[in-house]
């Protein structure tokens, strides 16, 4: 637990420096994202270049006494990127303050004179030893000033980025990125899904090998969660899986190939008016693709629907048209592409306006021809605020053509509105714990018991054996009297000695915090599944049949109409009886306040105020 709490320390650390210098700069968050992003990038590319190369000189040959050096090809056999001298974070950071007096020279043979041009090259330098990257990493250095620029390499050359795994320069990579998100967001400039949602789409698919598409690949999460699935696994990602993406915002595709780049994999990723996907199936993938992500934008309107139309992929008709031969709203076009696209296997999952699951129209009559196939398989409704831009819910939509036939016939609804965890005030997710105890709702549906028993071993290697929730009760009161020495010992110690004394007791108050989320989480998903068997939750998650979902309920696929609301416990308490006495105290209180103010106002008189 202390190395994450560290990791997680560190993120704010580093975000905390750059943003003051940032805001030192006054350039927006725009003009400061793509550089900074493309700063950690290489440092990301140096620390893997560096532990590759050590991996390499192990069993390198050596002739006359001298061990060969190492070749770009070396590197490429390895997934990593080889990185000449001057594109090495090291030699970077190590250049003097006067870049004129290195008599350096670019890639072309022009001299050099500022840090931004160093630091330009050493980006077109990386570029030529990826075909993926060429023209895609920022070289916009030179709008820096020489020591803003210095300050940023050394800020992200912290050693402490060395005593870890090359993986965390990922995650401040991926931290970094949610961070601009959630700034752009004033420029309208979005292009991150929040991790929480990506990953519950993945644990749901459970991508391992075959074709990935998103047609909608912003800054590439989908594929970056995909790829630590598959590792996971067991299995290499670049050698398993193969990754699609359509992005028409330019600037947000070449945020995908870096980030997918910071973490290993590659990718065909088009952009721009040709990788439109309302009017281009750019990578001609209609019926072929094993799985299909995305987070496409909501309530799309003026769509030509000629354009649509002649463009394919349409299983189950064209959206409603008005006279102006457009789409209203397009969000039923996406959801007929993601069918479309897969093969008879194939699972999709993705993000869509709340809306969409009771849309009435058109909509209605495709959303019947969905239901019909059988292929519908999860519907998840999410609650408020859990994207930097939005505070309006949205739901998560599976589909599954392989689906197991005792299944056919079924839908599982999940309603997760009031399952989340608060960030902030303006901000929620679902924690990792929370994230796996969704995941075994859709577990137990498929049948698949087995993976539930090993999250409950999870929770016994964390807790112990259950009951949970004696666990939970003894820890909040292990948390409780940490507190109380933490106040005590705070208040007895010296002046000097109170900043430290409290630092020590913070993080263990922090560990036992974390202890007690995690038991949370086992209390909430032992009670309602116990040894793994499923059943239907009142509030929370229910099975449909076709049927019902056709007939009943007139083709709805919203969670809520078929969960209902949770039994609340009966407190033994008399509504109308209570009403009354509420009443009764609200008429004294007022009374007081009369007599109250009528003294005051004698007061001020006497006082000849």
């Amino acid at each position: 637990m202390a190395e994450t709490i560290n990791i997680r320390k560190l993120e704010a650390d580093l975000w905390e420096s750059a943003d003051l210098l940032r805001a030192g700069s006054k350039l927006t968050s725009n003009e400061y994202c793509m550089p900074v992003l493309g700063l950690i990038f290489l440092r990301y590319a140096y620390s893997r270049f560096k532990l590759v190369e050590s991996e390499i000189l192990k069993n390198r040959p050596s002739r006359g006494g001298r061990v060969l050096p190492v070749e770009a090809s070396d590197f490429a056999e390895k997934s990593a990127l080889f990185l000449p001298q001057m594109a090495q974070y090291a030699w970077l950071v190590d250049l003097p303050e006067d870049i004129s007096s290195q008599n350096l020279t670019d890639i072309q043979g022009h001299a050099m004179t500022s840090l931004g041009e160093v630091v330009n090259n050493a980006m077109t330098l990386v570029e030529t030893q990826s075909e993926q990257l060429v023209g895609v990493l920022p070289k916009e250095y030179t709008m820096f000033s020489d020591e803003l620029l210095s300050e940023l390499l050394r800020i992200f050359n912290n050693k402490s980025l060395d005593d870890v795994d090359g993986d965390v320069i990922g995650r401040i990579y991926e931290y970094f990125l949610n961070k601009f998100a959630k700034n752009i967001a004033q420029d309208d400039g979005v292009f991150f899904t929040p991790k929480s949602l990506v990953k519950m789409i993945v644990n749901i698919l459970e991508p391992r090998e075959g074709i990935l598409l998103d047609p909608a690949c912003g800054s590439g999460g989908m594929f970056v969660q995909t790829g630590d699935f598959v590792e996971r696994a067991g299995m290499r990602a670049n050698h398993t899986m193969t990754f699609y993406g359509q992005e028409k915002v330019e600037y947000n595709s070449r945020l995908c190939l870096m980030n997918m780049a910071v973490h290993g994999l590659t990718g065909v990723i088009k952009s721009g008016d040709e990788a439109n996907t309302f009017y281009h199936d750019v990578h001609n993938l209609a019926g072929c693709c094993d799985y299909v992500m995305a987070n496409p934008p909501f309530n799309v309107d003026k769509v030509k629907s000629e354009s649509a139309s002649s463009a394919g992929r349409l299983p189950f008709g064209l959206p409603s048209v008005n006279k102006d031969k457009e789409l209203g709203n397009a969000n039923y076009l996406w959801i007929s592409y993601f069918y479309a696209y897969l093969n008879e296997v194939g699972r999709a999952g993705f993000v869509m306006a709340s809306s969409a699951t009771d849309s009435q129209g058109k909509d209605k009559d495709i959303r019947r021809q969905l239901i019909e196939t059988g292929h519908v398989d999860v519907m998840i409704s999410v609650g408020n605020n859990f994207f930097y831009t939005k505070s309006l819910p949205c739901s998560l939509w599976f589909f599954d053509r392989g689906k197991n036939q005792k299944l056919l016939d079924k839908v599982l609804f999940i309603d997760a509105r009031n399952y989340y965890t608060v960030v902030d005030r303006t901000l929620n997710e679902w924690s990792e714990w929370q994230l796996k105890n969704l995941t075994a709702i859709v577990w137990l549906y498929r049948g698949e018991a087995e993976k539930y028993q090993a999250l409950m071993e999870e929770y016994q290697a964390a807790l112990g054996s259950p009951p949970f929730a004696e666990t939970l009760t003894r820890l909040q009161g292990e948390l409780k009297e940490l507190q109380k020495q933490a106040k005590e010992a705070v208040e007895s110690a010296g002046r000097r000695e109170k900043k430290r004394i409290q630092a020590q007791f913070d993080e263990e108050i922090t560990a036992k915090n974390a202890q007690i989320a995690v038991a949370k989480e086992a209390v909430w998903l032992y009670e309602k599944f116990g040894e793994g068997e499923y059943q239907d939750i009142p509030g929370l998650c229910k099975i449909a049949d076709k049927e019902t979902i056709l007939e009943e309920k007139g083709c709805s696929l919203t969670p809520g109409a078929y969960v209902g609301v949770a039994p609340v416990d009966d407190d033994g308490v008399d509504f109308v009886e209570r009403m009354a006495e509420i009443h009764q105290e609200l008429l004294e209180l007022q009374a007081e306040s009369n007599v109250l103010m009528d003294t005051i106002s004698r007061n001020w008189e006497e006082m000849g105020v």
